[in-house]
């Protein structure tokens, strides 16, 4: 015991191997002078590397978006969904350093928009930010620029199969500017309008997902439908499921970072986010799987995906508001209100290639109606400091027209502006080529791999369907895999079949062709008789 207590005496915590903590007492701009003191005291080390953390998982859902919408898009046009949504965050990284994270999240901010005290960073530093006391300005800005850009990423899915790729990157800057960052500072920042009526949006109903959705809703009216569609020569379906998994599995890891990450600290209240995500997500797959299998009879893949996403999506605003049972009914809700809005684009005639309006607009609509019923008090204040009156299950009755009203804002503001900058950008594409939004049909039907990039996702997919049975009464026809025809040609099994019988019995040959490129035809042979050409 006196040895203890001797070694007791004889260390001082100010000799420990860490930096105490100190509650901030800056008073300028960039919150104190790096050359003469420490910065670091004010904020816990814990927090800052759960921040840096959730910013690199936030950063892996976009290609996680792009993997998604390349797989549910058709061959030719797979490889520029992928180049686009890589290119949000770039173009959208560009904006916020130079004006987007002032326009949104300045201190100096008014009811609609931030002033431009942060242009280019300027004074982002050490000072406490706005969305939290608990990290620096320079953390909150960099991990809000990746919400940012998969915003932007989750609405360019709308130019799928049609639009050309330049005018939508100019769309990219300026919608980030006049849209998502308007939408961000009334919803987050303290000084916003949403924020100040007493909405609650834990991780981005509105600012993410209803402003994508309805902005892509606007870009697939203004670009009008595919050649095609709606006719059997336009037959949709996804043309990689492989791609459809990988996009679906990168955004539910990252979506961790996403809602859990809007903690801005590392405590209970971003736990209980992470397991209110992984079960609504959960849920959501489940109940659209088996809404897909009642009409079907199929357990389709697509199917999960989409309702793992559509769980994803509405539980985003609630994460941190809302008790775990509660997940159950946003994965169900979720699952079967974004499964059936995927018709509404029929009813509005409109050309959503990808669903982005039923699974962003919608469950981010859902979502913000269930957390004015779900929204509890004591889940709010498990970070230690926030308080809120609760939803319905603390009796706060007003808090669905609040949420109601910041959807329906959010919703008609972007897109209506939307609309404005896609038909200004329209009108200007009539004097200046590079600005025509939508690609030539000859364009189209060549695929925008081939005449925007130039390259290809891949060399030979799906040969099956590229490959017609000859029989006694042969043609040296070939048909594409976007062809009417090869919609209804022969399944594998049908053509395996048919190998086996040999050339004696009507078996035999199938002739192939190159897909989109211009080369000689090579010979191969099939172990059971079949004979072929591909590129």
């Amino acid at each position: 015991m006196a040895e203890a207590t001797a070694l007791s005496d004889s260390t001082s915590l100010d000799n420990l191997a860490y930096v105490p903590y100190q509650a901030y007492n800056g008073t300028t701009a960039t919150g104190g002078d790096s050359l003469t003191q420490n910065l670091n005291v004010f904020y816990e080390s814990g927090d800052i590397a759960w921040m840096i953390a959730s910013t690199a998982l936030v950063l892996l859902m976009i290609p996680g978006v792009g993997f998604f919408y390349s797989g549910l898009a058709r061959r030719k046009s797979a490889l520029s969904l992928i180049w686009l949504s890589i290119m949000a965050t770039a173009v959208t990284t560009f904006q916020w350093f130079f004006w987007g994270y002032s326009l949104a999240f300045s201190h100096e901010a008014g009811l609609f928009i931030g002033a431009l005290d942060n242009f280019g960073f300027m004074n982002v530093l050490a000072q406490p930010s706005v969305g939290s006391a608990r990290i620096p300005d320079l953390m909150f800005a960099v991990y809000q620029g990746m919400f940012a850009a998969i915003t932007v990423a989750l609405a360019v899915g709308a130019v799928a199969e049609r639009g050309r790729m330049f005018p939508c990157v100019v769309f990219m800057f300026i919608w980030s500017t006049v849209v998502y960052d308007p939408i961000a500072c009334w919803t987050w920042n303290p000084a916003g309008w949403v924020y100040k009526m007493g909405g609650l949006d834990f991780a981005g109903g509105t600012p993410v997902h209803i402003s994508s959705g309805a902005a892509a809703l606007a870009y697939s009216y203004v670009l009008g439908k595919r050649h095609g569609y709606g006719t059997q020569a336009l037959n949709y379906r996804p043309h990689n499921v492989t791609h459809v998994v990988i996009g679906t599995v990168f955004l539910w890891v990252g979506w961790f970072g996403f809602n859990a990450g809007s903690a801005l600290s590392a405590n209970l209240r971003a736990i209980m986010a992470a397991v209110v995500t992984n079960l609504a997500a959960c849920v959501g797959g489940i109940t659209w799987c088996l809404i897909d299998y009642r009409l079907e009879k199929k357990w389709s893949t697509v199917g999960f995906c989409s309702g793992v996403i559509s769980g994803l999506v509405a539980i985003t605003p609630g994460s941190g508001y809302v008790p775990a049972w509660s997940a159950v009914v946003y994965g169900v809700v979720a699952g079967i209100g974004c499964n059936f809005a995927t018709q509404l684009k029929y009813w509005m005639n409109a050309d959503d290639a990808l669903d982005v309006f039923a699974i962003h607009a919608v469950g981010g609509l859902l979502g913000n109606l269930l957390t004015g019923f779900f929204a509890a008090d004591y889940i709010a204040h498990l970070d230690g400091f926030t308080v809120i009156q609760g939803g319905w299950l603390n009796h706060h009755w007003i808090q669905l027209a609040y949420q109601l009203c910041d959807s329906v804002s959010g919703f008609a503001y972007s897109f209506v502006v939307t609309c404005i900058i896609l038909s200004c950008l329209s009108f200007l594409g009539r004097y200046i080529p590079a600005l025509r939004l939508r690609a030539s049909k000859e364009e189209e039907e060549l695929g925008i791999d081939d005449v925007e990039i130039g390259e290809f996702a891949y060399d030979f997919v799906e040969v099956t369907r590229d490959v017609r049975p000859k029989g006694p009464h042969d043609v040296d026809e070939i048909y594409d895999d976007d062809d009417e025809a090869s919609q209804r040609s022969h399944s594998q099994a049908t053509m395996m079949a048919q190998a086996e019988k040999g050339p004696h019995m009507g078996g035999g040959s199938f002739p192939m062709r190159p897909l989109n490129r211009e080369r000689e035809p090579v010979t191969y042979e099939h172990p059971h008789g079949m004979v072929g050409q591909a590129s």
